[in-house]
């Protein structure tokens, strides 16, 4: 990375494989960036999830947003109401909720910052809950895209 024209602050906090030789790398660089060990444990995939997603910075309003009832009250229609109330189902039974606050906290500060992302991509254009906090711009109604294609 460093070879490619990365600086030495975009290195900070990377992580790195054990046995990583921080000596080799001072060779190369005037200052060695603060790098983070990434130990292998023998925690499940869900407990690692559960770990990481308990890092998040995500303020306290967000973090208390009653979520589904935020989704369901900006549905103007009972077929909106009605692929809302089907998603968020699918969004509760895989214990996804803390991350539809993530992404309403994400997509309030792009749009705080004056930032622009993306139309959308992938199959989580399929997702109207998404689309409605804003994640991407592809009406899954109008289209008639199967939710369960982006939840599978």
């Amino acid at each position: 990375m460093v070879m490619s024209g990365a600086t030495i602050d975009s290195l900070q906090g990377m992580l790195v494989e054990p046995g990583v030789n921080l000596e080799t790398a001072s060779a190369y660089l005037e200052q060695v960036p603060e790098l983070i060990e990434y130990a292998f444990t023998d925690m499940t995939v869900e407990e690692f999830d559960v770990m990481k997603q308990n890092s998040w910075h995500m303020p306290d309003e967000y973090k208390n947003l009653d979520i589904a009832e935020y989704i369901l009250s900006l549905c103007d229609s009972d077929a909106q109401l009605q692929r809302c109330g089907e998603e968020l189902l699918l969004f509760q039974e895989r214990n996804l909720f803390d991350l539809l606050r993530y992404l309403k906290y994400l997509v309030d500060t792009l749009r705080a910052n004056n930032m622009i992302w993306g139309v959308g991509r992938g199959s989580s254009v399929a997702s109207y809950v998404l689309y409605l906090l804003g994640v991407h711009r592809i009406d899954s109604i109008f289209y008639d895209l199967d939710a369960r294609e982006f939840l599978r």
